[in-house]
């Protein structure tokens, strides 16, 4: 029994790491006993919507928990909404979300595919698509599905809340969204179901959905939703303060070092696999002036690119980073773009060249003085072309155009 509760500690010690809320904690203590004592695997489970093509940091701190448990020998099976993602999840929304085809989902869950695999282990994941039984269900199901839940439960989560009370419209589509995903903990048996803070509300349906089916229910694990580069608002690729797993690994350099010293602790919890006494130490150094932050943020930056490109690219990153940053220079092999015309307007010119997320961040990059034209700030929005122009937004990227 001693044996148990060490292995129960040390098995409780990681999936605590970075942990929001555990519902209940108890019930997930006796699932992992039974689990070593019978030598049997947990089902752990992940919904993903593939309502977007493309994964940041904030989307891996919920995957970096699926692989802790897969580093502790339990099972991961990880559902592809792709019919729960034609709905859309209506957490946090307040208006009902647009709904994607069948084409913009499959496409979506091809490239999530390929994204996840960086951080989960391939051959200890089973993934599904929750097609595959929410299809099969006839009107007699979903309505079956539709009474073990009452508007008035509905009703209680923040957003429905939020818009039945300001008279906003709420389709009844969306209310299936909870008990679909809540089905889905059903159809797979799943022990432990993992998902972010906003996510609460339908885990917790699925929790009771086992109930109402006869099963054993199945704990919520919350995980925090990451804040992003400006360290007040949640990472996302629409606020643009995100950090993409799949980009180049000087602009995910870039990006790390620009974070609040707040948060260097918080990132290397969330999104690395540095262990818990040297980000302690860490945040004990930096506290009595020992470490400096830059310090801790290249650290930061290293890991998290050699997660997804390699300790060489993070090595290069880190090199070209502070050629750049610290003294001033040009890199040399920036890309190149012919520009036939003798006059652009920057702002359309920075966005169809991937150097801002639109032509009103573009104008607003050059209002605040973060465009330059050969190393001098460019004031206005108009540019007269010249061959060998060097055009910079902030401070790590870079275009050369050619005539």
């Amino acid at each position: 029994m001693e044996k148990i509760d060490t292995l129960i500690a040390e098995q409780m010690s990681l999936i605590n790491r970075g942990v929001a809320e555990i519902v209940p904690e108890p019930e997930l203590i006796n699932k992992l006993k039974r689990s070593i004592k019978d030598n049997k695997p947990l089902r752990i489970k992940l919904g993903l919507d593939p309502t977007a093509p493309d994964i940041h940091l904030g989307h891996t701190v919920v995957l970096n928990k699926l692989r802790q448990f897969q580093d502790l020998g339990h099972e991961v099976h990880l559902i592809i909404g792709d019919f729960t993602g034609r709905i859309g999840d209506p957490s946090g929304k307040s208006e009902t979300r647009k709904q994607l085809t069948e084409e913009q989902v499959m496409a979506n869950a091809a490239t999530y595919q390929e994204q996840i695999f960086k951080v989960l282990d391939k051959e200890k994941t089973v993934v599904y698509f929750n097609s595959e039984w929410l299809m099969k269900l006839n009107l007699v199901d979903v309505l079956g599905l539709a009474g073990k839940y009452t508007v008035a439960r509905m009703l209680e989560r923040d957003d429905f809340s939020k818009r039945y009370q300001e008279g906003l419209p709420i389709g009844i589509h969306e209310f299936m969204y909870p008990l679909m995903q809540g089905y889905d903990s059903v159809v797979l048996k799943a022990d432990v179901e993992l998902g972010g803070t906003d996510q609460k509300f339908n885990l917790l349906v699925g929790r009771n959905l086992q109930k109402e089916y006869g099963m054993e229910p199945q704990i919520a694990l919350m995980m925090p939703i990451l804040e992003g580069t400006d360290g007040v608002q949640k990472m996302s690729k629409s606020l643009g303060n995100y950090i993409g797993i799949n980009e180049e690994p000087y602009e995910m350099f870039g990006k790390t070092m620009s974070i609040t010293d707040d948060l260097i602790c918080r990132y290397f919890e969330l999104v690395t696999r540095v262990n818990m006494q040297e980000i302690k130490t860490m945040q004990d150094n930096m506290a009595n002036g020992s470490l400096n932050p830059r310090d801790a943020k290249i650290r930061l930056a290293k890991e998290i690119i050699t997660i997804y490109h390699g300790s060489e690219a993070a090595r290069q990153a880190e090199e070209k980073f502070k050629l750049v940053f610290s003294q001033g220079n040009i890199p040399d092999d920036i890309d190149e773009i012919i520009v036939e015309e003798n006059e652009i307007w920057l702002p359309r010119f920075l966005h169809e060249n991937n150097m801002v997320s639109s032509t009103s961040d573009g104008r607003r990059m050059l209002e605040q003085g973060a465009v330059k034209v050969n190393g001098v700030k460019q004031v206005e929005e108009n540019l007269q072309v010249e061959d060998g122009q060097v055009v910079q937004v902030g401070k790590r990227k870079f275009i050369k155009i050619r005539k």
